[in-house]
């Protein structure tokens, strides 16, 4: 048996084809692996890029500048419509390329809530009840300057001045 030519045959025979099949689902596995390098590779160049593209059509300002007085922003040069404040923030000069300069005087808006507003309307009807009642003592006081010289005590007797006359 063991000597059998056969055997040995189909022994070697059974070992090449194991290893031919080894090899080839070595190969088949290459196979799928260069499949799916080929595909990511063609799909990572296939997507389409995402492209930001910003158009700044308006004219920029440039950098908000401060000046005490009007002679240093006629000095100064700018690029473009440029704000010059002045250092306490009650004054901006606004200067163009070409050197015309507006100036504007700036207040402070400082917004009120329902609190505010309703003391402030509450402290405008106070004033009004203040003018009310001087306006009511002095119309009270005339009154009575009135009737206080309208009126003559009665054990007062009047004399009457003599008038001169004239040459």
């Amino acid at each position: 048996m063991f000597n059998n030519p056969y055997t040995q045959t189909y022994n070697t025979q059974t070992q090449l084809n194991n290893i031919d099949q080894n090899y080839l689902n070595m190969l088949d596995k290459e196979e799928e692996k260069i499949k799916n390098m080929r595909t990511n590779y063609m799909n990572r160049y296939q997507q389409p890029t995402n492209l930001t593209q910003n158009f700044q059509l308006a004219h920029t300002i440039d950098v908000i500048r401060y000046a005490n007085n009007i002679d240093e922003v006629t000095k100064d040069t700018v690029t473009g419509d440029t704000p010059f404040f002045s250092r306490d923030m009650s004054v901006v000069w606004i200067k163009n390329t070409n050197g015309d300069i507006k100036t504007y005087e700036l207040n402070e808006v400082v917004l009120k809530d329902e609190k505010d507003m309703k003391i402030d309307f509450l402290m405008a009807q106070i004033e009004e009840l203040k003018k009310g009642m001087i306006n009511n003592a002095r119309s009270n006081n005339t009154n009575d300057d009135e009737s206080n010289s309208s009126e003559k005590p009665s054990n007062v007797s009047t004399i009457s001045k003599p008038t001169k006359k004239s040459k």
